[in-house]
């Protein structure tokens, strides 16, 4: 399956208006620079949503259920199924059924969290084999130490390491991504690390002309959206 456009974009239950409340507005900006990456897969043949699970690998088709219900909205669901995807895909599912790239075929896959760069890769080439002109959606936070009101407390290589994502995200640098340490990402509480690793190998022999179109730390967590095309 060649990828013939991806998109970037965090996770954070906050981007779903019903759960933010009244700071709903303070991520308007973040929404739809997501909403304007996502409407840019379109025109591909499928979606495949890329995001954080226990496990790597394990697919869901289009109908599997996700649901908001433990970040306090539980009316806020997607799927016709069970809930059964993990946050990262729950979000990205939420995302795309708000863009232009909503009727697309599409399944989810997870990566975990602590897999190895080679393995992230290696997913990502098993992605980007075939024949249909595929588009990846994928879904992960920044450095979740970035100020004193992070959920873990700053850490001084936080700010580095997002800077170091962020410009390999505006330059689609492969080389970059897939050199990033699994273990500063964990100390760091980076949850996109493995995902990008996988958009990396599934892009390494398709080069795409990358751009970055948000980068922002607003709750001490670092959120990057990218379009590479």
């Amino acid at each position: 399956m060649p990828i013939v456009s991806a998109a970037v974009c965090p996770h954070p239950p906050l981007l779903v208006p019903e759960i933010a409340g009244g700071a709903a507005a303070e991520l308007d900006d973040l929404r739809a620079a997501c909403l304007a990456a996502i409407d840019q897969l379109a025109d591909a043949d499928t979606l495949v949503i890329v995001g954080s699970g226990p496990t790597t690998g394990t697919r869901y088709d289009a109908s599997a259920g996700g649901t908001f219900g433990p970040y306090g909205a539980p009316g806020v669901q997607v799927g016709s199924g069970e809930p059964v995807l993990p946050l990262s895909l729950t979000m990205g599912a939420w995302l795309v059924n708000q863009s232009k790239a909503a009727g697309l075929p599409r399944f989810s896959i997870t990566v975990a969290a602590d897999e190895t760069p080679a393995a992230c890769l290696e997913l990502g080439q098993e992605l980007a084999h075939g024949n249909e002109r595929v588009a990846l959606l994928v879904m992960g936070d920044g450095s979740a130490r970035r100020s004193e009101h992070s959920p873990v407390h700053l850490h001084p290589r936080a700010e580095i390491f997002d800077t170091t994502v962020a410009a390999a995200l505006d330059l689609a640098d492969t080389t970059t991504l897939s050199a990033l340490d699994p273990d500063l990402a964990t100390t760091l509480q980076a949850a996109g690390r493995a995902p990008w690793q996988v958009l990396a190998g599934a892009t390494a022999t398709t080069p795409l002309q990358g751009n970055l179109t948000h980068h922002t730390a607003p709750y001490g967590v670092g959120y990057f959206v990218a379009s590479w095309t």
